[in-house]
């Protein structure tokens, strides 16, 4: 079991909001655009002085995080996707701005874990009188790339073949119909497989999970013994790769039998190492994002980000 009650309770005196959001998002576009308007209404009315920063471009959204900080802000928000919220945080991890989501994008895990409602202007409310917690983080390291964070899980294996082969055009038309279309893709296709190394076992997998959240992609949940503020992680190992295997485990997850599922380990860790077998390329994703292929190790880094949390979450 994690641990729960070890990340620190911080007093902030949060002032100065800066927003970090993605004009594109599927919550922002159109007129949907007013909602954040009406956001920045709900905090200026509780006195809070509130500055804009919209990305230009993608990969934007964490230097524009530090700029921020720079500026004197003391919570950044993140208002979009779990795109926009990875990059912010890759920009601000380490430092003791508080930091939280302000969903408006296609999926937002992170507001379904912690309780915010799905639009920016209703999450306002529930942020004012959050909770500011340090936490730790997910940390991926590639031989010879910089350090990659992720607040939410990471994938390795099929569900990261899913997010490598995302139709963009059609997420933006459709949002999550376009994951579940991917994955569809995928039915009668082999599955590579690859050695993961955890808690002094080698397992031979064709996907892990590698996760600080319950909710996968916001619709259901695979683990099922963490919170986002355990400093280790919740590890679920699948070692079958036919399809039919998968099958019976999705059926598993939604009638909550995953752990007594034949072929299915999950554990608890802080560390986990996944190494490749020959010819058979296995790629990673992390917090919904396609980040390249293994060799890779994931540690949790304890005390990395301090995250406003809404208060009902916060005191459970």
């Amino acid at each position: 079991m994690g641990v729960s009650n070890g990340p620190q309770i911080i007093s902030h005196p949060l002032q100065r909001i800066g927003i970090v959001f993605n004009p594109n998002a599927g919550g922002l576009k159109g007129s949907n655009r007013k909602r954040l308007d009406r956001a920045v209404e709900v905090f200026r009315n509780a006195g809070r002085d509130v500055s804009l920063y919209p990305t230009q471009a993608a990969g934007q959204a964490g230097t524009l995080g530090r700029q921020a900080i720079a500026d004197g802000c003391n919570l950044v928000l993140a208002a979009g996707g779990d795109g926009t919220m990875n990059e912010v945080v890759n920009g601000i991890a380490g430092s003791p701005v508080v930091f939280a989501p302000l969903p408006a994008g296609t999926a937002n895990v992170l507001a379904n874990e912690v309780g915010l409602p799905n639009r920016p202007d209703h999450a306002a409310k529930f942020l004012l009188d959050g909770v500011a917690k340090r936490i730790s983080l997910g940390a991926l390291d590639v031989p010879g790339q910089t350090r990659r964070y992720f607040v939410l899980m990471a994938g390795i294996g099929l569900d990261a073949r899913v997010v490598r082969e995302l139709d963009l055009n059609l997420k933006k038309k459709v949002g999550k119909l376009a994951y579940w279309q991917a994955g569809m893709k995928q039915m009668g296709r082999s599955v590579e497989r690859f050695h993961a190394d955890v808690n002094g076992k080698r397992f031979e997998a064709s996907f892990v999970l590698v996760t600080h959240v319950r909710n996968y992609g916001g619709d259901f949940e695979i683990a099922k013994q963490v919170r986002i503020t355990d400093e280790d992680f919740e590890i679920v190992i699948f070692d079958r790769h036919a399809w039919f295997d998968y099958l019976r485990a999705f059926g598993a997850i939604l009638t909550n039998r995953l752990y007594q599922t034949k072929g299915v380990t999950i554990c608890r860790a802080s560390e986990v190492r996944f190494s490749p077998i020959p010819n058979q390329p296995v790629f990673m994703q992390a917090d919904g994002e396609e980040l390249g292929s293994i060799p890779a190790t994931f540690t949790a880094v304890p005390d990395a980000l301090t995250l406003l949390l809404p208060k009902r979450y916060a005191e459970r």
